[in-house]
């Protein structure tokens, strides 16, 4: 049977064929993450508001595996536009390597270094206590988290999307159920309070990779891109992904650990404005959904089309991916803002809480308009492979943004709704950059 063509087209219906799969999949843990603070918020605020850091230093980690993916993704998706899936399989290899031995680094650096910082910087010591608590249990889901996104670059650089929502699916209800059977101590099981819903994760994690592994054996993947047949080492092809993908690390750490920074100086504001924050950012894990599944899709559309030497289609492909991506986004903010008490309500704080948190919420719609935009044209980027110019676009944009969360929350002591107003500040300043990048043309003739 001949190999299907792993070529993509710069149509609309290959745009939403690619999008929606992933937006599912990204919805999945998006409701997950919701439903742990849900049940943490049951706990009291301080639980709330504790899981605002716990979350933020996590994500740092996260994201730095999302580096990995993206980097990686690109090199897959160039392959696939080159139309050679047996080289698929060794650069996928190669990226599970690399991966692992990130994952090392994260939790070694957990150990040494992470108490000392956050007693440094968090003013109330129980909450500088239940946070570190709970990161050295939570930080042994890095390896398993990390395999596990790789399967991203694997999927979405060869147009397999459909199957992401599987493993996913699998992770989520592991992880809600046993955040309420180990949080409460619920059918026989210990209640472990704040720190349940650390070992939930984990072994929801580990779920999620042993069924997303076992979709690509089934689905014949691993033989298709000859996964596991050639297994030697190869350390020019390693330091190609680490080459490529070191930037984006780089720029998704350095982004994140700004957003930790954001969320200590909010507590220095006190537990409520922490944890209004913490479902802030549970909002732009659900509403941002659309926004990063349309930006993995620029991501790996654009390097497959130059793959195939099209770079004149990469420009009018950035902008429907961008007009699909709007539409998406701006609809559920419109749903979101008729009536934010009923989202807000859901974590169980009172009428005082969620008075003051609506203001916050339509500053943080605003944003994630930006984003829809914003993230699309900063993935284009990254599909051309200068990932260089990704890093330094973040790095400029960030210097501003600290700036700014800076003087309004720590210097002038304003509301933290104006802290909020730096999620302007930061989408609008990438965007400009990476538009202005994108439109200049120098990112032509790039081979990867």
């Amino acid at each position: 049977m001949a190999a299907p063509d792993l070529r993509l087209q710069p149509t609309y219906r290959q745009i939403l064929a690619m999008a929606l799969p992933i937006s599912l999949a990204m919805l999945v843990p998006q409701i997950n993450f919701i439903t742990n603070n849900i049940f943490l918020g049951g706990l009291g605020e301080r639980e709330l508001a504790s899981a605002g850091i716990t979350g933020v230093y996590y994500l740092i980690f996260a994201v730095a595996g999302n580096g990995l993916n993206s980097g990686l993704q690109a090199l897959i998706a160039r392959r696939a536009g080159q139309n050679l899936p047996r080289e698929i399989g060794r650069v996928f290899f190669h990226g599970i390597w690399v991966a692992l031995c990130f994952a090392l680094v994260g939790i070694a650096f957990t150990y040494a270094a992470a108490p000392g910082i956050l007693r440094a910087f968090i003013k109330d010591g129980a909450i500088a206590t239940q946070v570190i608590d709970f990161l050295l249990i939570r930080i042994w889901g890095l390896p398993f988290l990390y395999l596990y996104v790789m399967r991203n670059a694997l999927l979405v650089g060869t147009n397999q999307t459909r199957l992401l929502v599987w493993g996913t699916l699998a992770e989520a209800v592991t992880n809600i159920v046993l955040d309420y059977a180990l949080i409460y101590g619920r059918w026989g099981l210990p209640a472990l309070g704040f720190n349940g819903a650390a070992y939930a994760s984990i072994i929801a994690e580990a779920t999620g990779l042993v069924v997303i592994y076992g979709i690509i054996h089934a689905n014949g993947l691993n033989r298709q891109f000859a996964l596991f047949e050639n297994i030697t080492w190869d350390m020019p092809l390693a330091k190609s992904i680490v080459v490529r993908s070191a930037p984006l690390v780089a720029q998704f750490v350095i982004s994140i650990a700004t957003w930790e920074y954001f969320y200590i100086l909010v507590e220095h504001h006190g537990h409520r404005a922490l944890a209004i924050s913490n479902t802030m950012r549970n909002l732009f894990g659900v509403v941002g959904i659309f926004a990063w599944a349309f930006a993995s899709t620029a991501n790996t559309m654009v390097s497959n089309i130059i793959g195939q030497g099209k770079s004149e289609e990469v420009l009018p492909l950035i902008r429907k991916i961008v007009k699909v991506s709007m539409v998406f986004s701006s609809l559920i903010i419109v749903l979101l803002n008729i009536d934010p008490a009923l989202f807000l309500s859901i974590y169980g704080q009172g009428p005082a809480f969620i008075e003051e948190a609506v203001p916050v919420l339509r500053i943080v719609s605003l944003a994630l308009l930006m984003m829809s935009f914003g993230s699309i044209w900063l993935n284009a980027v990254t599909g051309t492979g200068n990932t260089m110019v990704n890093l330094t676009i973040e790095v400029i944009t960030l210097v501003i943004y600290c700036v700014y969360v800076y003087l309004v929350l720590e210097y002038w002591r304003l509301p933290i709704t104006w802290g909020w107003g730096s999620e302007w500040v930061y989408w609008l300043s990438m965007f400009s950059m990476a538009f202005v990048y994108m439109r200049s043309g120098k990112w032509r003739g790039k081979v990867i």
